[in-house]
């Protein structure tokens, strides 16, 4: 792996002139660096790092399992700012992004522009629009459905739009991001009041702010950077969808892989309630000259209807009253969206008409998709219901029955994609994660490029498989503990032996407990009761107080519990002695009335495929290696994760879901847990 030329400021990294440039090996760069930031080698790290180098040398897609603690971020950076051509990073979660952007990223440039000046370390964040502060919005206000500027809203809601319009304005003065997360603390519905979706902007070309535009800047940005930082959704709506959101790139090295599916399907589902098609009517009323608006408002009430009629859950046949009812929706948006005036050739843009016509063109294509065939999609119509203040309409969704062939299709044909993530192996194996990205088992291949399989034919898409393995030792830090004794886990919740076997735990670890639950009512369930039990102890459970609160509580003292459910599993990081107990409740298998996963794992069946263990049993074991991740964080990290479903124990499936957690020592004997878990709380 050679160095790219460093670009000068402002040119595209890929037009550089490799002329004069001195060869150096990504290792000798990884050492510099990580004896820069004060650290020291890893193994896993350099073997990591090599193997990305020459994954996108020879064009062919890595897949590399790295355990906490590995540097892994540092391990594919490196080569990444090595690379010829532009490098984008995908991430799944806010925090790693920020890990990157922050710290990991700043850092090694820091190092490299010292040790190695020659290297091209010009990088760049790119999100969605709605991410950054809209100048348009906040200086001249937006159309309501009337046609009516808004200004600021009254009341504490108003103050904050007052202050999220300041800080913005600042921002653009001091040549500032204008995104959210740096912007004065808010909540969802206030930040809407200062920022657009795709689909209200104005464009570029036709603001009157467009020189100024903080997304405008991030893309032009991106366009001078050799490293673009962005997440799944971005990712998946560019490569996958066609929507042009991110220049011109070589490799993706996709970061927390284990989720990426997931979030790939969040970015191509899609959801229309009866308010959606009404409002897109009353906003098209004073743009549309003829009955067409009038007419989308009748095929609303006509959808309210059919809504009313259909049982909620997955429709695999459709009723003909909705059929009926989404076709006429689709067409009196088709024609509504035909009576739009063409816009002035003044190039002045109207934004309560590019509005109205964008909420019109939204409904036109959702409701064009499910009111086509299902084969590819799953339609189900999910229920409404109370979400504290706020009354949640009947919905109708509609996502993908599987990404793995567009995914394959559009992204890994035409891009040289490294997978990483510390959960990418489930049952020991890559093939499970291989396979619902899109790539084949009998494409894989050694190290050196040999074939591992039979030969998969000329369209074969190469690709390798690589445990560089954890810092940790997992045998002598951590304990697996199955409650193989108590009765498996039942739909009515937890009982009186499962909540006494946690309190029992609880007591022998004073505290210092993660609780994950497979639901909410679990979690309450548990910390209600730890409360009557054990009150010298503080329990915490999700929905106290905002989860970073929650966290920041748990960590400052040991003798404290925090319970909780989905959030919990994934993003939390407490090293120390803030955490020596993690308790999983049961098996996270989705539930039987899942519209998607229940689909998929009938597909599979079909497909003549053991649908649990591709979809019910591959969904548990990452969650579940996820949630047993929590606890050893640092090589002086000690404790014990306790399964609470005998399953994991007694069924035949067992043994793949605890070939995908980390090597821990197992056992079935609660005295021996709690022993270990007292002399852990002592010291």
């Amino acid at each position: 792996m050679t160095a790219a030329p460093a670009a000068e400021p402002g040119t595209d990294p890929s037009t550089g002139s490799a002329a004069d440039t001195p060869e150096v090996t990504v290792r000798e760069v990884l050492t510099a660096a990580v004896a820069a930031l004060g650290g020291q080698e890893r193994t896993g790290q350099v073997q990591m790092a090599e193997a990305v180098a020459d994954a996108m040398d020879a064009e062919r897609h890595l897949l590399v399992q790295a355990g906490t603690g590995t540097g892994k971020s540092l391990a594919y950076l490196v080569p990444s700012l090595l690379h010829r051509e532009r490098v984008v990073v995908a991430t799944a979660t806010l925090a790693l992004q920020h890990q990157l952007v922050e710290r990991d990223i700043p850092r090694l440039v820091d190092a490299l522009q010292t040790t190695h000046p020659e290297v091209d370390t010009s990088y760049a964040v790119l999100k969605g629009r709605s991410n950054y502060a809209c100048l348009h919005r906040i200086r001249e206000g937006v159309p309501d459905d009337q046609g009516t500027l808004v200004d600021v809203p009254e009341g504490s809601m108003g103050k904050k739009v007052l202050e999220l319009r300041t800080w913005a304005e600042r921002e653009s003065e001091q040549g500032g991001t204008g995104e959210r997360d740096a912007a004065p603390r808010h909540t969802e519905r206030e930040w809407r009041q200062v920022s657009v979706g795709h689909r209200d902007c104005l464009g570029a070309t036709k603001c009157p702010f467009g020189q100024e535009c903080f997304a405008e800047r991030a893309r032009e940005k991106a366009h001078r950077s050799h490293l673009v930082v962005t997440n799944h959704s971005l990712l998946a709506i560019d490569a996958i969808e066609g929507v042009p959101m991110i220049p011109d790139y070589d490799v993706v090295v996709i970061d927390e892989a284990h989720e990426l599916t997931a979030r790939v399907t969040q970015a191509a589902t899609d959801e229309l309630t009866v308010a959606d098609v009404e409002r897109a009517a009353r906003r098209s009323q004073r743009h549309v000259e003829g009955s067409e608006a009038d007419d989308l408002a009748d095929a609303a009430d006509t959808l309210s209807d059919a809504i009313t009629q259909t049982d909620a859950g997955r429709i695999d046949t459709m009723p003909q009253h909705l059929a009926d009812a989404l076709v006429l929706v689709r067409d009196a948006a088709r024609s509504c969206l035909s009576a739009y005036p063409k816009e002035s050739s003044d190039g002045d843009a109207d934004p309560g008409r590019t509005q109205a016509k964008g909420s019109v063109q939204e409904v036109f294509v959702t409701t064009e998709r499910m009111a086509a065939d299902l084969d590819s999609d799953v339609l189900w119509l999910a229920e409404g219901g109370q979400a504290g203040q706020s009354r949640i309409p009947p919905r109708l969704c509609v996502a993908p029955l599987q990404v793995w062939g567009p995914m394959r299709d559009k992204l890994l044909t035409e891009k040289t994609v490294v997978f990483t993530s510390a959960t990418l192996m489930l049952g020991g194996d890559f093939s499970s994660v291989a396979t619902s990205v899109g790539l084949k088992p009998s494409e894989r291949v050694a190290g050196d490029g040999a074939q591992v399989a039979a030969s998969p034919g000329p369209s074969a898409l190469p690709w390798r498989g690589l445990d560089v393995g954890s810092p940790f030792d997992y045998g002598r830090q951590a304990i697996l503990y199955v409650a193989r004794h108590l009765p498996p886990p039942g739909r009515d919740g937890l009982g009186a032996r499962q909540l006494d076997e946690i309190a029992e735990l609880v007591d022998a670890a004073e505290g210092r407990t993660l609780g994950l639950f497979s639901s909410r009512r679990a979690a309450e369930t548990a910390a209600e009761a730890i409360r009557e039990r054990l009150p010298h102890l503080t329990t915490l459970a999700q929905g106290d107080a905002q989860l970073p609160e929650l966290a920041k509580q748990f960590v400052e003292d040991p003798h404290t519990c925090l319970f909780g459910t989905l959030s919990l599993w994934q993003g939390l990081d407490v090293p120390g002695e803030t955490c020596q107990l993690v308790l999983i409740d049961r098996i996270p298998f989705p539930r039987p009335d899942d519209p998607l996963m229940s689909a998929r794992q009938r597909a599979a069946d079909q497909a003549g495929g053991n649908g649990f263990m591709q979809v019910a049993a591959t969904h548990a074991a990452l969650l579940m290696a996820q949630g047993a991740g929590r606890l050893i964080r640092t090589t002086s990290d000690r404790g014990v994760v306790a399964v609470l479903d005998p399953r994991l124990a007694t069924a035949r499936y067992g043994g793949f879901l605890k070939a995908s957690l980390p090597p821990m020592w197992t056992t079935t004997d609660p005295a021996v847990v709690r022993q270990a878990l007292t002399r852990l709380a002592k010291g």
